[in-house]
């Protein structure tokens, strides 16, 4: 491999030269700098990133902790974050909590001995405590669709209440009444967003929703199917299922159809994160998509912001509802309107 010594010697300049051109430094000639890039060229010489990072204390590198990398949407969202870290001069590493606090300490510290110049986390719970022990000392840091309540964090997260509203009233408009919703952890700032939203749409229109309709899950489709079984044993079973993520709703699918029901004929089903396999189900499902993209994008550039001094500022953006065959087919008439609650 060629040296810096070695590109020195072909562009005819010092070694600082090189290394002026190589960090951008404004005080090399033209004439030199064309010198030194065509050597660099010529000679395939690539920096040592180790190296650099000690004398500039940067290593252009940020860490990426997702709650599931087994989960679509944040497969996707890692996907985002790469792309758009790399077109601003960075390299991402990805680590996997599996939903489990102690995997999440386990990377926020590796990630950390890394020298990572700054941290994406999507929290698994209400914070591990070596996350909560660097974002407290100040580690550049950006919450990701979760985030922690109290943490001074920058957070970048879509909010899915007027989707879910919009959801409620599709399915009031297609003359469901008994809504039943798979919840997410309640640790989690989603799981318990998710049921409020649920719980206040319902509401506007005189539906309530009662224990025996909330189903608790963990965000995976082994949760969703056990839930949905339960729902099912039910004296008055629910007309809808509602997962408050994608996997989940994937395990309510299954657990419909080993029964020997159908969807939506026997009973209907709509998910929270919409990805691309609900189109592909029999029948495809009507979900609630977040703007992923968007959110990974975001979130990068907030925590450049924070890496270069800069404030770093949280971004909301609105989810949307996706209707699709798995609740069943619009009705001619018009939904009723939405009960109007007096505030005396």
């Amino acid at each position: 491999m060629a040296s810096i010594k070695d590109v020195a010697a072909e562009a005819g300049v010092s070694v600082a030269t090189v290394s002026r051109v190589l960090n951008g430094h404004p005080s090399v000639s033209a004439d030199a700098r064309t010198r030194v890039l065509a050597a660099v060229d010529a000679l395939g010489y690539r920096p040592n990133a180790v190296a650099r990072s000690l004398r500039t204390d940067q290593t252009r590198t940020l860490g990426l902790v997702i709650s599931d990398v087994m989960n679509p949407y944040f497969t996707e969202l890692a996907r985002s974050v790469e792309e758009e870290a790399r077109a601003l001069g960075y390299s991402v590493i990805i680590g996997n909590a599996d939903e489990r606090p102690d995997l999440q300490d386990h990377h926020v510290t590796t990630l950390l001995d890394r020298r990572i110049d700054g941290l994406l986390v999507s929290p698994t719970d209400g914070g591990s405590p070596r996350m909560l022990d660097a974002a407290r000392a100040g580690t550049p840091m950006v919450f990701v669709d979760r985030w922690i309540p109290g943490v001074d964090v920058p957070v970048v997260r879509s909010d899915g209440r007027e989707a879910v509203r919009d959801l409620v009233a599709h399915l009031h408009g297609l003359g469901h009444r008994r809504l039943a919703i798979i919840a997410g952890p309640a640790a989690t700032t989603t799981g318990r967003e998710r049921v409020d939203a649920f719980r206040e749409a319902l509401g506007a229109y005189g539906l309530d929703l009662p224990d025996a309709y909330i189903g608790q899950g963990d965000f995976q489709a082994d949760s969703g199917r056990r839930v949905t079984e339960g729902f099912l044993d039910l004296p008055r079973p629910p007309e809808v299922v509602f997962a408050a993520d994608n996997l989940m709703a994937l395990g309510a699918l299954d657990a419909v159809r080993a029964r020997g029901l159908r969807v939506p004929e026997d009973i209907a089903l709509a998910a929270f994160d919409d990805i691309r396999w609900f189109v592909h189900t029999d029948p495809p499902v009507t979900a609630i998509a977040q703007p992923t993209g968007d959110l990974g994008r975001a979130a990068v550039h907030a925590l450049v912001d924070r890496i270069e001094g800069r404030p770093g500022e949280s971004v909301t953006l609105p989810a949307r509802l996706v209707v699709r065959r798995s609740c069943g087919e619009p009705a001619t008439a018009q939904s009723p309107s939405p009960v109007r609650r007096s505030t005396s």
